[in-house]
């Protein structure tokens, strides 16, 4: 597979340090044929991307925990405070000297992040390819005033007291279907999955309504929403897993989930059905599934399907509250 990175690479346009350890964030594992497992420390929040490095060889974390690197590449995510935090995470932790290289797509907004690495560093090295863009600089002596300034990824204090970080979803306020599920949320008791918790809107909720769990997974596959869902959910009957949703296991009495239905940019309503097939997979033959989601989704087919009662509870500013119950497959006893 020819990518911009290889392409720079063979052609002798971007040459990387011989010697040296290299970081690389946020890279997807197809390039991992570009890197030596034995050199190369991963960074990757999101759960089934850093397992794919695993299985290509590679030591995957969600943090960097080394310093002093001969060259950090960094892959460019949709969210500019996000892209601009994972810069400056990379270049505080090179060598003097050290190369910072960023590569992304023109969708994703790549060119007003190399307009700010321009302004911080002045001028970078690029190769355009594939509708998108690598660039990298040397970068060398302390860092710019600009860079200091850039987004610092660890959770902080924002809407209502709520912890978020660059980049979660609805970092700046808790999304209006979240909070109308939180309105119409069922009777729980015993254990409960809330998949795909981003920073743990829904599990506080129900934990404070129900009295009655005895425990809560809250499975989250970016680990920067886990980490800011553990600062907002303190209650003692809640466990955090980092996670691909899709392969969650367990035995459950009810499931929780604002599914998403996007990959990328683009919208994809087959992501969420296999939401709604893995709660019923997860779910007790008496348990109950409590879900919201845009009202246009064509979920409703796939939960008739799926459980045998399916219920509409609150249809509000484009969003849809759901309860379906006995699921018509799943685990006959707890795990």
């Amino acid at each position: 597979m020819r990518t911009r990175l290889s392409t720079a690479i063979a052609a002798g346009n971007l040459l990387l340090p011989d010697t040296g350890r290299l970081l690389v964030t946020r890279l997807p594992a197809v390039l991992a044929p570009e890197f030596d497992p034995a050199r190369t420390d991963i960074v990757h929040g999101f759960a089934p991307e850093a397992e794919a490095w695993r299985a290509a060889g590679f030591t995957a974390t969600p943090e960097p925990t080394g310093q002093g690197y001969a060259a950090a590449l960094v892959g460019l995510p949709r969210a500019r405070p996000l892209a601009l935090g994972l810069l400056r995470q990379a270049a505080e932790r090179l060598a003097p000297g050290g190369m910072l290289v960023l590569d992304g797509q023109k969708t994703d907004g790549v060119e007003p992040v190399v307009k700010a690495l321009k302004g911080a560093f002045g001028p970078v090295e690029a190769l355009s390819q594939g509708h998108g863009k690598l660039v990298w600089l040397t970068v060398s002596g302390t860092l710019p005033d600009a860079v200091a300034a850039w987004p610092d990824l660890a959770p902080s204090e924002g809407s209502a007291g709520w912890m978020t970080a660059p980049g979660v979803f609805s970092a700046d306020a808790i999304d209006p279907g979240s909070a109308l599920l939180c309105d119409h949320l069922p009777p729980l008791a015993g254990t409960v999955c809330d998949l795909g918790a981003g920073w743990g809107v829904l599990a506080r909720a129900a934990l404070a309504a129900s009295p009655a769990i005895t425990r809560l997974d809250l499975v989250e596959a970016e680990a920067a929403a886990l980490a800011c869902a553990r600062l907002n959910v303190p209650d003692p009957r809640a466990t955090f897993h980092w996670a691909d949703a899709l392969q969650a296991r367990g035995s459950y009495d009810a499931v929780l989930m604002n599914p998403p239905f996007h990959a990328g940019r683009a919208a994809d309503p087959a992501l969420g059905q296999a939401f709604l097939r893995t709660a019923a997979r997860l779910l007790k033959r008496t348990g109950v599934l409590a879900l919201v989601a845009n009202r246009h989704l064509p979920y409703e087919r796939v939960l008739d399907d799926l459980f045998a009662q399916v219920e509409t509870r609150a249809d509000a500013g484009g969003f849809k509250v759901i309860h379906a119950r006995h699921p018509r497959s799943g685990p006959r006893k707890a795990a």
